[in-house]
């Protein structure tokens, strides 16, 4: 059985305002700020002496290579982003910066349709690219609309479709 594993799927370069903002604030203070502290602890735990048996040393290196690895993925990111700052002319149906009402019969929740890179800054936020915001993409509110999911197909009825 081989290692291999495809690539994943390149995730849709649109984002929202307050997700943009958010990313170049993360940038911004592991750039400026924890990048240079990360630094002078490394190059202090350094001038302790042997660096194979200093537990600093090693852990300051690991953070480092962490920190180094979010600011280039963040700088690589930060210049593909297509902002979208309005929302569409048809505001009656779900586009990407929705805020959606639906209800599976059994619970009500509201979704807010946004890009890859937002996801886990709200319990409420979608990616773009999930099989719920695909489904629901070009829908308006009174629909219904069948969602498939890796586990599951749900039924879904859109009861209100609004934006910032």
């Amino acid at each position: 059985m081989s290692r291999y594993r495809p690539p994943p799927l390149k995730s849709s370069p649109y984002i929202t305002r307050a997700g943009y903002d958010r990313l170049r604030a993360e940038y911004e203070q592991l750039w400026r700020r924890r990048r240079p502290e990360v630094v002078k602890a490394l190059a202090a735990a350094a001038a302790e002496g042997d660096r194979s048996e200093n537990a600093e040393y090693i852990y300051r290196k690991k953070e480092l290579r962490e920190i180094d690895r979010r600011v280039g993925y963040l700088q690589k990111r930060l210049a593909e982003f297509k902002l979208v700052e309005r929302p569409p002319a048809d505001r009656g149906r779900v586009f990407f910066g929705a805020w959606v009402e639906v209800d599976d019969g059994r619970i009500r929740r509201v979704h807010h349709i946004v890009g890859a890179d937002e996801i886990g800054f709200g319990d409420d936020a979608v990616s773009v690219d999930s099989p719920l915001a695909r489904a629901l993409i070009k829908h308006a509110a009174g629909e219904r609309v069948r969602v498939e999911l890796p586990t599951q197909a749900l039924e879904l009825e859109i009861l209100r479709v609004w934006y910032d």
